[in-house]
């Protein structure tokens, strides 16, 4: 008998600079890939999630001496430890976690660049041009708005030195045939046509290197030289190599050029297979205004965390922001969210539906018939199809409507007016059920919560599958009510 393989799902976020500490927008993309990977799980796929720190940097020189550190490395180990610490508050549940200081990460770089070179695509040549240090990253005169980078509103440093180029404008019909026959290599379509309209404009050969940088991966024909950040940092990608390509790379938009044009270039000098799709999502602001530390609205994860947990906090990521798209965070909006849809609608149904279970069936529910009227409107496929598209809100809109009519099921057959046992058993079995049901699709997004309701409802599931989100499957059970999934939070103004 042949045994049917798992289907493999590998999934990447970016590498963070660790100059600073994860803000909102760093969590946001690494909260998102963990909801698109535990989808996967849910699938019954072999999913991969990488994730990691991005320590070669002179963000991270300059970082080290500005808070007293004698040592680089120390820092840099400082650091890494600070932001597996916000990934594990917010539930991230990764598989690997790369840095680029380590051993194995320098030699993959290495191994790299010699397959770049080994392939004459590396050559000497003298650079001369601007470069924004906080980019790391050459800009042309047309990148400039009014002579500063638009990014970082400063004024690029003119350099010249001696440098190794890569052959990027070598590559550019492929690339360019890539981007028009494959039309979701790059989502979303603005982001696309973006680059594009980039690489029609004509490439040109990029420096691969620095000159005597104290900091990063030597480059291996000659000690004197670094490899550049973007060539080495690229390559923490290849390191599942049992997972490459990867299926999705999930990044803001202010990165998708050196993963979409440098990236792919190289991957096709070595001799790898690209990744199958690279999504840039949009911008955060803060109550309307763009995050920065002069104006003191840059919001850790973990005060956000401590206030309404973590599943409250990934719920709003999904629920809030059309996947793709510029947002803004407000705290006003998250609470509105916690207390309106997570308390009244998905804490009040679970609360209630055993309630009345204890009450009257002295806690226990016996299997029997479903009624097809609550269920109608579920499609589970139509909510695979959303993820599948990475259409997150779309997703976790689906399932929210389907608690909705969970309780307009609950008011309208009225429970707790009903004498006979039989009837009465029959419509909270349904109800019991479709919370089981809310719980798988809720788990991606909420793991603590949807681990909180299987216990309530006398469940014990180690990981569930998308496949047991079929009404009916549930034998008696016997619950448990608990304590309150969300706890309201009151205007303190009232």
């Amino acid at each position: 008998m042949e045994i049917k393989k798992q289907k493999k799902f590998y999934i990447t976020t970016p590498i963070y600079y660790i100059n600073d500490n994860p803000h909102i927008g760093s969590a946001y993309t690494t909260v998102i890939a963990d909801i698109i990977a535990r989808w996967h799980k849910l699938r019954d796929e072999d999913t991969f999630l990488l994730t990691g720190t991005d320590e070669n940097s002179q963000k991270t020189v300059q970082a080290s001496i500005n808070l007293g550190f004698n040592n680089i490395q120390k820092y840099a180990d400082f650091m890494a430890e600070r932001w597996i610490h916000v990934w594990k508050r917010l539930n991230i549940e990764y598989n690997d976690f790369i840095r680029t200081t380590e051993d194995r990460h320098k030699n993959l770089a290495s191994e790299f660049f010699m397959k770049l070179y080994d392939n004459k695509d590396i050559y000497l040549g003298k650079y001369e041009g601007l470069y924004c240090e906080g980019c790391e990253l050459f800009l042309s005169d047309e990148d400039l708005v009014n002579g500063l980078c638009p990014l970082h509103k400063k004024e690029p440093k003119m350099i010249s030195e001696q440098n190794y180029y890569f052959k990027l404008s070598k590559y550019q019909s492929k690339i360019l045939k890539l981007l028009e026959k494959n039309k979701k290599f790059i989502q979303p379509e603005s982001r696309r046509n973006e680059i594009l309209n980039f690489v029609k404009a004509g490439l040109k050969d990029i420096s691969v290197s620095r000159q005597s940088l104290r900091w990063g991966i030597t480059v291996p024909i000659d000690d004197k030289q670094k490899i550049w950040i973007w060539v080495e940092a690229l390559c923490n990608y290849l390191h599942p190599k049992d997972y490459w390509p990867a299926d999705l790379h999930l990044m803001g938009k202010d990165i998708i050029r050196p993963h979409t044009i440098v990236w792919p270039a190289m991957l096709y000098s070595a001799g790898y297979k690209l990744p199958k799709k690279i999504f840039a999502h949009g911008f955060f602001t803060v109550n309307g205004q763009k995050m920065s530390k002069s104006l003191g609205n840059v919001i850790d994860p973990i005060y956000l965390v401590d206030k309404y947990g973590a599943d409250a906090i990934r719920y709003y990521y999904a629920r809030e922001i059309p996947f793709g798209q510029d947002g803004d965070f407000s705290e006003e909006s998250l609470k509105n969210r916690m207390n309106n849809e997570l308390a009244n609608e998905l804490g009040n149904l679970l609360s209630r539906t055993l309630t009345l279970v204890e009450k009257n069936l002295d806690g226990e529910v016996k299997k029997t018939a479903i009624d097809k009227r609550l269920f109608k409107n579920l499609k589970i496929k139509q909510l695979d199809k959303f993820m599948e598209n990475l259409e997150i809100h779309n997703a976790i809109a689906g399932i929210m409507g389907f608690v909705q009519d969970c309780n307009k099921y609950v008011n309208d057959n009225k429970p707790w007016e009903i004498k006979d046992k039989e009837k009465l058993n029959k419509v909270l079995y349904n109800l019991i059920e479709a919370l089981r049901i809310t719980s798988i699709l809720i788990y991606p997004f909420m793991p603590e919560t949807s681990g909180k309701i299987n216990e309530q409802l006398g469940i014990t599931n180690e990981l569930p599958k998308l496949l047991e989100c079929t009404p009916g499957l549930l034998e008696s059970t016997k619950v448990k009510k608990g304590d309150v999934l969300f706890k309201k939070l009151e205007d303190k103004k009232k």
